[in-house]
């Protein structure tokens, strides 16, 4: 196969690298540590940035990781070449989650530069949604983008389903909120305004007066009687956009994982068509919350995210940490 003289595994590595420091993690924490030792990538959790109150198993940190592993074999196959992945290699490292190296060379298709090209792009929003319509064919698409990673993406479409996702969420939130050790560990990672940090949520990430959706989905408070948050939100956007659950058969590290690599595809998938994600994961930190809700409307599947599916017009920037900074 020809391949343009500027493609080489090693640019593909690099390629990969660089592009895995772009994917969501749970308040931007950023949990992962990259080792490149000749043409292969070990993809490790930060288990210092792991969430020792809200995420004491490391769910969420895997899951996080897992979309950093799907980023990566998309930057793989952007380079030209079909990423080779052992996933969990060594028991004896936990922490080590994934091993990528570039394999066969391939010429990346339309799809594999359609998410490559939102790696950047793509951003997490915490406000409502204007009310222009999610296209159905989107939805559709993107339930199947889900199934391709291992995951299921499902669409709430009854409004009974959704008021009982929002009052959980609310439920959740509020009991959060009366506890030190969860209200402490959200400030952990607010950036106040001017701040230099290059992890964590940005002030301005978020509107200061939230106008709220019906039925209402609670924000996580990270201006914590601050008042900090951006003053310029679209007042109109109040719609709740398509609620939507991602779940897995199992629930190991394994299903984690590949959580993850469904949520990312769905994510870049979405951003391509100009769909933004709100996520809301305070009842699934409650474990019997979360249970409740795997029984009542998951049917006995586990549920990893929540989130809102909408049009925003309220580009933000992004705050990453610098490649030197992730390779250990």
């Amino acid at each position: 196969m020809n391949r343009p003289a500027s493609r080489s595994p090693k640019a593909a590595v690099e390629a990969a690298v660089e592009a895995a420091r772009w994917a969501p993690s749970v308040h931007n924490t950023q949990p992962w540590t990259f080792a490149v030792t000749g043409e292969e990538i070990s993809l490790r959790a930060d288990t210092e940035r792991k969430l020792r109150v809200s995420d004491a198993e490391g769910r969420e940190m895997l899951i996080s990781c897992g979309a950093a592993l799907f980023t990566m074999r998309t930057a793989v196959r952007r380079a030209g070449y079909e990423p080779v992945v052992r996933v969990m290699p060594d028991p004896d490292r936990p922490a080590l989650l994934a091993v990528v190296k570039p394999g066969a060379a391939v010429e990346p298709d339309e799809g594999v530069s359609l998410l490559a090209a939102e790696i950047e792009r793509r951003r997490t929003h915490r406000a409502g949604f204007t009310g222009l319509p999610v296209p159905e064919r989107l939805v559709e698409a993107l339930v199947k983008s889900a199934q391709a990673e291992g995951g299921r993406l499902t669409p709430v479409a009854a409004p009974d389903a959704v008021a009982v996702l929002a009052a959980l969420t609310r439920a959740a939130q509020a009991v959060q909120a009366q506890d030190r050790r969860f209200s402490l560990e959200v400030i952990r990672w607010a950036r106040p305004p001017g701040s230099k940090r290059a992890d964590g949520v940005p002030a301005g990430a978020y509107p200061r007066e939230p106008a709220p959706t019906e039925p209402h989905f609670a924000q996580r408070d990270y201006s914590w009687r601050h008042g900090w948050g951006s003053g310029n939100g679209d007042p109109g956007a109040t719609s709740t956009g398509v609620v939507a659950v991602l779940t897995t058969p199992g629930d190991t590290r394994e299903d984690w994982l590949a959580a993850g690599q469904s949520l990312q595809r769905v994510l870049l998938h979405a951003s391509a068509y100009g769909v933004s994600a709100a996520f809301h994961t305070q009842v699934l930190e409650m474990s019997h919350l979360r249970e409740f809700l795997r029984e009542e409307l998951c049917s006995g599947e586990y549920p990893q995210m929540i989130m809102r599916l909408g049009i925003t017009f309220d580009d933000k920037d992004a705050v990453r940490r610098p490649v030197e900074d992730l390779l250990g």
